[in-house]
């Protein structure tokens, strides 16, 4: 099989299971962030159309040269996609969406495992497609640097996000009891993941500098970081701090 069938064949597969265990989570780990079931098919659509739109956008923040190099061939400028991008873009448009059907639950923890799941499955995928994927790493002299094609051993950042992925979601869920605002969970996973990939992407290649040294990707993080910064007080406490009088027993 093809490396690009690889890739294609793993992001079904994180679809799919994401999508089942999204139905898992919110029955089991979090019952009380969808009030009706109409509310799951507003939030669900806002998701999907603001991580879509979120994925392309993102991507041609990050690499303009590439992407818009046969422009205005809408057929190209429509093939790259970044997960940081997707998941700024769907929460954008999971708020927009409750906004306007009057959702005021925090709906965010029921996707906490589907999506650490699901991203971990595709980077499995981005992993066995090589370099026709562009997320390796720099080149390293590291015993574990992986060559994926050309002879050259790389950071595997794939592999190194779907570590820090499941050693997150497992600090996440340990923690679940400490992170007793509804939400919480969802915070926690955003600020992590948005800080490990603005200091992941010191180790990729760099597609566009801006301000001679930050790549499209690590603005994007920097402003989901932002975006989150009254939380991160709160979040770091919970995840950190050693029990006691101020957390629930």
């Amino acid at each position: 099989m093809s490396p690009v069938a690889l890739h294609t064949l793993f992001e079904a597969l994180a679809y799919a299971v994401g999508l089942r265990t999204f139905l898992w989570t919110r029955r089991k780990l979090a019952p009380q962030a969808f009030a009706h079931d109409d509310h799951v098919a507003w939030v669900g659509v806002g998701a999907i159309v603001g991580a879509a739109l979120g994925a392309k956008l993102a991507f041609w923040i990050d690499d303009p040269l590439a992407a818009f190099r046969d422009f205005p061939d809408l057929w190209h400028l429509l093939e790259g996609k970044s997960i940081v991008g997707a998941l700024l873009g769907g929460l954008a448009g999971v708020e927009l969406a409750k906004k306007i059907a009057g959702v005021r639950n925090s709906t965010g923890d029921a996707f906490v495992l589907p999506l650490t799941v699901g991203m971990c499955i595709g980077r499995v995928g981005c992993f066995l497609a090589g370099l026709n994927d562009h997320t390796y790493g720099n080149p390293t002299a590291l015993p574990w640097g992986v060559d994926f094609g050309d002879g050259v051993p790389r950071h595997p950042t794939q592999l190194y996000e779907i570590a820090f992925l499941l050693a997150q979601y497992a600090l996440i869920h340990a923690r679940r009891v400490a992170l007793a605002e509804p939400g919480d969970r969802f915070r926690a996973f955003m600020l992590g993941y948005l800080a490990f990939r603005l200091l992941v992407e010191c180790i990729k290649p760099l597609p566009y500098a801006y301000l001679h040294a930050l790549s499209g990707l690590q603005l994007l993080c920097l402003a989901g970081l932002l975006y989150y910064h009254r939380d991160l007080p709160r979040i770091l406490r919970a995840l950190f701090a050693r029990r006691g009088a101020w957390e629930p027993r």
